[in-house]
Order: C-alpha cells, then structure tokens, then sequence
C-alpha cells in the first residue's frame, strides 16, 4: 500500500491507506540529496515548528528548515541541512541543541541554534518515517514513527538503537503507528498512536505501558499543560483528556469533526488546538471545553507556536501565518 508524503498535513502523513502490516517497495538506488534552496519560505509546507530559545523554528517539505528571530516577522533558510527528506518533527531542548525527524527514517542534529543540521541517521532500504521526537535533556531522547518504529539515544543522537513496545491487549505484537511523544518537566512520557491507544513512561523510557484511551481512532498529537492535565487528539475532530497523568481518560467535546494535529498552551494559559480543513479549536478552562475558529484560507494547519506579541504562529499546508 503507498505511504502518502507528509506535504500537504497530517492527513496525508498518516492516510489511512496506510496499514501497521503493509510496507513500500523502494527502488535500490535511493540517493541522500542536501535540502534545495526554497523560494518562498512563507508559501512552503511544513509540518512542524517550535521555539528555540528566541528564535522559531519551523520543518517541511523537501527538508526545508526555516527559522526566525523577530517572532515571526521574517524568516531565513538553515544554511546546511543535509537531507532533502520530508521532516515531520523538531524538538529542542535549549538555544542550541535540536533534533529533526522524518521520512527515511531521517535524524538530524543542530548544536548552533538550527542554522547547520547533521545527519545523524537514515535508512533508505525503506521509507519507515518518523513521525516525532523527544528529548528529557541533551543526552536521552526518543523518535517514533511508522509500523511501532521507536528509537532512543543516551548520547545526544551520536547513535540510536531500537525500542520494542509491549504488545496491547490482546495483540501478539506492538504493530501500531506511533505518531506523537511528548512530556513536561518531571512528568511521565507519553506516545499517541493508533486505535485510540497512548503508551506511557513512568521511567524516563526504561519501560513502557499501554493504555487505551476509550477511543478507537488514531490520536495524533498530545501535550501536558502546566497543571499536569494531559491532552490527546486526533482523527475527527476527536480529544481525550487525563488528570491523573494518563491512567483514565475522558472524552471532550471539540465542537469540530476535521482531525486535531498540535496542542499548545499559550503563557496565559489559553489552550490553542491546531486541526486540517483550516480550523483551530480554543480552551480557557485547561481543556475541558472549546471553543472552534475556521480561518477563511481552509488551510490544514499541522502547528502552533505562542508568539510575544499574545499572538499564535500556525503552519501547515499554504505556508505561516499568525492570529490572535
């Protein structure tokens, strides 16, 4: 079955042509190309963006890295990024240190604030991508992606050595796609997966459990806010939310049937959901209940970063934009 490229949002990223069994013939001769020189850095797709200290970080198609340092206004093209691989996922733990995922099984590394990226793995034997990476600090971290491919390194991404996942129940094998890991500062690690299911870390990564979540559909994205409280979407405009960090779930009305993408909870702490068909949904009590928003452009918006300004940088499908 073929793997739609993660270009246009996170729809295509995980259509659901994709199956955990099913895996893409690649030709033999795949070549690592460096990432070209995008015309438009406005107008191009991206998937993912964060904050690295002051400045913005933001990752795409063709692996393309754009960063900003006036919050927004401006933006600037990585000046080596060795791979011109899809990126699904950035993740920094400081100014500084930073990590790309993507399709190819794609690892990148920066160490200068995300002006110069190295490789720091890929398998072009098959396009297994990542769809996600974490790191608890500039040591250990985590990539997860396709067909239950989990990662980890303990030495800041100089190597990586697989993970097996505990099978759910019922299952012989952990055969979900692992689309989204996220933490906060000392709180429990967790994954979002297929079939409403999130595996959770209570040991930093030493060993993982699996939880159902009451829903039957892929949840592809997730966050803690500051009060603990855990949040997970996905497919058809679906969010659960957790305040006993992940044991019991309880589903929340979004108001909205596209499908969640990005959590971010802004310094006020105004909880903004991304979603495709140009949609964000707003929550001012920590997530239990919103509020939704459909910008005219109709946009699949794949993320959201808090800007200085109490305003919100969204990204996806036509490029960047900001609303309040």
């Amino acid at each position: 079955m073929k793997l739609y490229k993660a270009a246009v949002s996170m729809s295509l990223l995980v259509a659901t042509s994709i199956t955990a069994n099913a895996q893409t013939a690649t030709p033999a001769t795949v070549v690592v190309r460096a990432a070209n020189k995008s015309p438009n850095l406005s107008k191009t797709e991206y998937l993912a963006a964060v904050r690295a200290g002051k400045r913005l970080v933001a990752v795409g198609e063709h692996g393309t890295i754009a960063l900003s340092d006036d919050d927004g206004l401006t933006w600037h093209q990585a000046r080596t990024v060795p791979t011109s691989a899809e990126l699904t996922d950035v993740y920094f733990v400081d100014d500084n240190n930073g990590w790309a995922v993507g399709h190819w099984g794609t690892i990148l590394k920066t160490t200068d604030g995300g002006n110069n990226w190295s490789s720091s793995r890929n398998d072009t034997k098959v396009d297994q991508p990542l769809f996600s990476v974490f790191f608890r600090n500039s040591k250990d971290g985590f990539a997860v992606g396709l067909w239950s491919l989990m990662l980890k390194t303990n030495d800041g991404g100089a190597t990586w050595s697989p993970v097996q996942l505990p099978p759910p129940d019922g299952a012989k094998r952990a055969d979900r796609n692992l689309f989204s890991i996220f933490s906060a500062p000392s709180e429990p690690i967790f994954i979002t997966a297929e079939r409403g299911l999130v595996y959770r870390s209570n040991d930093n990564g030493a060993t993982w459990s699996p939880i159902a979540s009451g829903y039957s559909g892929s949840l592809w994205c997730g966050t803690v806010l500051k009060d603990g409280t855990v949040l997970v979407g996905g497919l058809r405009g679906s969010v659960y939310r957790s305040a006993d960090k992940g044991t019991t779930w309880n589903r929340i009305d979004s108001g909205i049937t596209s499908s969640i993408t990005n959590f971010v909870q802004l310094p006020n702490h105004i909880v903004i959901g991304t979603a495709v068909d140009g949609v964000t949904i707003i929550s001012n009590d920590g997530g239990l209940t919103f509020k939704s928003k459909q910008g005219e452009d109709r946009q699949a918006y794949t993320a959201a970063v808090a800007l200085k300004n109490g305003r919100v940088l969204l990204v996806g499908s036509h490029g960047i934009r900001s609303i309040h």
